[in-house]
């Protein structure tokens, strides 16, 4: 049995408005099936799969809805290239249990889709999905503006983001979008500044056979392989380029034979793309770019932002951590600003938090639980652009002259499609340029630290040898440690332009990659402008090219946002040479997980779907020791969510203490999982760090203070003295001037706040608590409860094992009751009390059976039972207070009204019957 605890929600303010829309009538077809897709007490999620008929293809779509039948908003969800809708199920399911009406669908060539790929074609993906907003206004639950017109907001990554983009631009009837690291003209995309990303374009195209294009052989995917007879008609006709229309197939080996693009190249990719309706799209935007993406870089998501705003439209940008080089690294972050933008623009919620205008993740220092780089959040009232606030440093170097070898080979390394972001993450990455290929400038080291939050520029001399006095260039700028020899390219990103006619000179100004990045005090600047580089196109006949600059690189700055992260540490200087064997060997390797993804020897792979959840344990089992058929702990499983307040009850014996013991890492289990944040929890696990415990006390040296004790023992942890967040710890144990005495002076209930203000050192996510009030009087326990809820309201988590239910039932969200090893009941405490909906009505005489039957009769009552002690009354609609004001008026003798158990009854109640 699995368990799932659902977060607690707040209620929502809902308003309607009116739009008016076209109605658009289309025939779908198709058998349905639908199954259940959550247990437990979470909302069930019923999920309808069928295939829709479109012209020329069968697309493979499935329908989620949640809760009762009230109208709600509808959302479409898209996929990435090579992907399918199976990707997209899970932000599906939880996107339906928030109160929306969710339609997944495998675009045209992918999953069990028919039809060619189109690369988002407008004449067949654009109008698939104006099809299905017209299935989905004709769907009973669904909230409509109009006719034909229903509420409906698109999402979506990479392929899925362009399709939001799309959508809005030639179907009025979408709302609001929030596109992914996707691109905003696809020409400029695989083409910068005239040049081929051979790679990339290569790895869309060449693995484009039948097989090839198949879900999961694109880097950065991980779908299930397609079949059925739509799969099998695509495979019977896949040509050379798979399952790609023929003029894109032929496009493709056009270019890649001539090495560089077409007119009509770029004309066929810029239909397709969402700036030739970038006019037309007007409605509320959110859109999240990656920060380590060489496919799409940060200037597709600055193209579409200035083009939406410019038509009135709300937006707002948030560069995150990761792209199609590294795998999103904040897809939980992400997914739930995406639900938030939805609240605000589908539902009307005017509370919800969208975020600020403009946000940037931003590295602040190593995670001790992975060794990955912990990241924080920076902001702006207002998106900055490429160019904000710039500043000059001038470049030195005289002009330099190097050569672009025969057939462009060796080539220049900066990023790898698929594995870069994973280098850039660690501040290491790899970037080889090979002598007598490059130019380098660089400035004098800085006076202080400089955040680049944007595109740097600068102007650049150029002459060409080359027959046709053309030039490839490819500029770089690189932060070089004080030695003047270490070196990081930020992001791994690289900038390609190709200057005309400069067999005597042409001046040309150089865009460079736009990131976000701080070079510290100390380290210089440096600009490659180099002849080749690995992901592109170069041109095969030997040159030789001469380069000076013009004036000072102009770095821009962007003052309006702000953060305040923590530096990395000195010894990340020192990887790249480490770097460069591990991208060696990475080269070699088909990416199929997501970046970081990795398999220590005898451990799990930490589980990315994980990340934001504290604790979930599955088939936990423990047996007694010598012994083969006693267990302590039985195929345990539950799952606890953010801001809980967990009570973990049962009587001596339950397994309680054994299962908080294996939760610790103390003891293993004989079978089943335990996974902190997605991570397994082994003996020593480095994501035990962001546990905090507090088991049968805490030893302290009594002739110190509270205050010396508790730095001493953070020494020992040997973690930074800035990560104890000592006073914020203090101040939720609220302790008080009685820091600073002996802890000999103090009283049991003292001795008790100062161990919980151990456990809270750090601020762990995750806070365990083995009975924290043994000892303590009345006023003292209602005070360590304060203190339990105030820990859980900063959006932690707690698990607190007790045996004073009464307590447990004021302080806990959420209950899991054990006996005898196993689990016998999980959920809301209300639910397992009964008082989330029926009330005991406690009078002070008795009633006739007609007075019973008028309070049944009341507006929001659903049954009257009578019982010993008055009447147990069951709510629909009706709240307590209108109940107590009905009783009054029938004149029904009140004495009382509450919950018609108390925690103590109902867990006696589950042991007794688990017994």
């Amino acid at each position: 049995m699995k368990l799932r605890l659902p977060k607690l929600r707040l209620p929502r303010r809902r308003r309607t408005r009116l739009l008016a829309g076209a109605a658009a009538l289309a025939v779908v077809a198709g058998a349905g099936t639908w199954t259940a897709a959550a247990s437990g007490d979470a909302p069930a999620v019923h999920r309808q799969d069928r295939m829709v008929e479109m012209p020329g293809a069968a697309i493979d779509t499935s329908y989620f809805t949640a809760g009762g039948g009230r109208k709600r908003p509808a959302v479409l969800l898209g996929h990435g290239f090579g992907g399918s809708k199976d990707d997209v199920r899970a932000q599906a399911e939880r996107l339906a249990r928030d109160g929306y009406a969710v339609l997944t669908w495998s675009a045209r060539g992918f999953g069990r889709s028919g039809g060619q790929i189109g690369l988002n074609d407008p004449e067949h993906e654009v109008k698939d999905v104006s099809r299905l907003v017209d299935w989905l206004a004709r769907q009973p639950e669904v909230r409509l503006d109009g006719d034909g017109d229903p509420r409906v907001g698109v999402a979506g990554a990479s392929y899925g983001g362009a399709i939001s983009l799309l959508a809005a631009g030639y179907d009025k009837r979408v709302d609001a979008i929030a596109p992914q690291i996707t691109y905003w003209n696809l020409a400029d995309s695989l083409f910068p500044q005239g040049v081929f990303k051979k790679l990339w374009a290569g790895l869309f195209f060449t693995t484009g056979s039948a097989e090839g294009m198949r879900p999961g052989n694109v880097p950065g995917t991980a779908t299930l392989p397609a079949s059925g007879p739509a799969a099998a008609a695509a495979d019977a006709t896949a040509g050379a380029c798979g399952r790609f229309q023929p003029e894109l197939c032929a496009m493709y080996e056009r270019v890649a034979v001539a090495g560089k693009p077409d007119a009509e190249a770029r004309a066929l990719l810029e239909t397709r793309s969402p700036s030739a309706v970038g006019d037309r799209i007007k409605v509320p935007t959110l859109i999240v770019q990656g920060q380590e993406d060489s496919l799409f870089p940060l200037d597709q998501a600055d193209a579409m932002a200035r083009a939406i705003a410019a038509n009135g439209a709300p937006v707002s940008v948030d560069w995150a951590a990761g792209g199609h080089d590294g795998g999103m690294r904040e897809s939980g972050r992400v997914e739930g600003r995406v639900a938030a933008w939805f609240d605000r623009y589908l539902k009307d919620e005017e509370g919800a938090d969208t975020g600020p205008a403009f946000r940037v993740s931003r590295s602040g220092g190593i995670d001790s639980t992975d060794g990955a780089v912990q990241l924080r959040g920076a902001s702006g009232e207002r998106y900055p652009g490429l160019t904000a606030g710039p500043r000059e440093f001038a470049l030195g170097g005289r002009e330099q002259s190097f050569a672009n070898p025969a057939g462009g080979a060796p080539p220049a390394l900066s990023s790898l499609p698929g594995i870069g972001g994973q280098l850039a993450a660690v501040g290491a990455g790899l970037s080889l340029d090979f002598p007598g290929q490059y130019a380098r400038f660089d400035s004098q080291p800085l006076a202080e630290e400089v955040r680049i939050t944007g595109t740097p520029t600068i102007t650049l001399n150029v002459r060409s040898t080359a027959a046709d006095g053309s030039a490839v260039l490819f500029g770089k700028v690189y932060d070089v440690g004080p030695d003047g020899r270490q070196q990081v390219l930020p992001s791994q990103l690289v900038a390609p332009v190709r200057v005309e006619n400069a067999q005597q000179g042409a001046t040309v100004e150089l865009r460079l990659p736009a990131v976000d990045h701080a070079v510290e005090a100390g380290h210089r600047l440096r600009l490659v402008v180099a002849a080749t580089d690995l992901g592109y196109a170069s041109p095969a006949a030997p040159a030789t090219y001469t380069v000076s600059v013009r004036g000072d690189l102009a770095v821009p700055v962007a003052d309006g946002v702000r953060t305040a992260p923590a530096g990395l540490p000195a010894w990340t200087w020192g990887l790249p040479l480490g770097a460069a064997l591990l991208a060696a060997a990475l080269l070699g390797i088909r990416r199929t997980g997501r970046a970081g993804a990795g398999v220590r020897a005898g451990v799990p792979q930490p589980d990315p779907a994980l990340a934001g959840v504290p604790l979930e344990i599955t088939g936990l089992t423990k047996r007694y020791a010598r012994a083969q058929d006693r267990y302590a702990v039985r195929d345990l499983s539950f799952r606890v969510e953010t801001g809980q307040v967990l009570g973990l009850l049962g009587p001596n014996g339950a397994g309680k203490t054994t299962t908080l013991r294996m939760l610790m890492g103390l003891i293993s289990p004989d079978a089943g999982e335990i996974r902190v944040f997605g991570h397994a929890v082994r003996a020593g696990a480095p994501v035990l760090s962001r546990v905090g415990a507090f088991v049968e006390g805490a030893g302290f040296l009594p002739h110190l203070s509270g205050r010396a004790n508790l730095e001493l023992y953070w020494q020992a942890t040997g973690r930074p003295h800035e990560d104890a967040h000592m006073a914020e710890a203090l101040e939720t144990a609220g302790l008080g001037d009685a820091l600073e005495r002996a802890v000999r002076t103090y009283s049991q209930g003292m001795r008790q706040r100062l161990a919980i203000a151990q456990a809270m050192l750090g601020m762990p996510d995750l806070l365990i608590l083995d009975e924290p009030t043994n000892g303590l009087d009345p006023p003292q326990i209602r005070e360590m409860r304060d203190v339990m809820i105030r820990y859980a309201a900063g959006g932690r988590t707690v698990i607190v094992s007790s045996h004073l239910l009464s307590e447990v039932e004021q302080t806990c969200t959420h209950l899991v009751v054990m006996d005898r090893g196993r689990l016998v009941r999980a959920g809301e405490v209300e639910e397992i009390t009964g008082g989330g909906d029926t009330l005991l009505v406690a009078l002070a005489g008795p009633v006739d059976e007609g007075t019973v039957a008028k309070v049944a009769a009341l507006e929001g009552v659903g049954a009257v039972t009578a019982a010993d002690d008055g009447l147990l009354v069951r709510l629909e609609g009706a709240t307590a207070g209108v109940l107590i004001a009905e009783l009054v008026r029938l004149e029904v003798p009140v004495s009382g009204v509450g919950p018609h158990r108390r925690l103590e009854d109902a867990f006696l109640t589950l042991i007794g019957g688990a017994a």
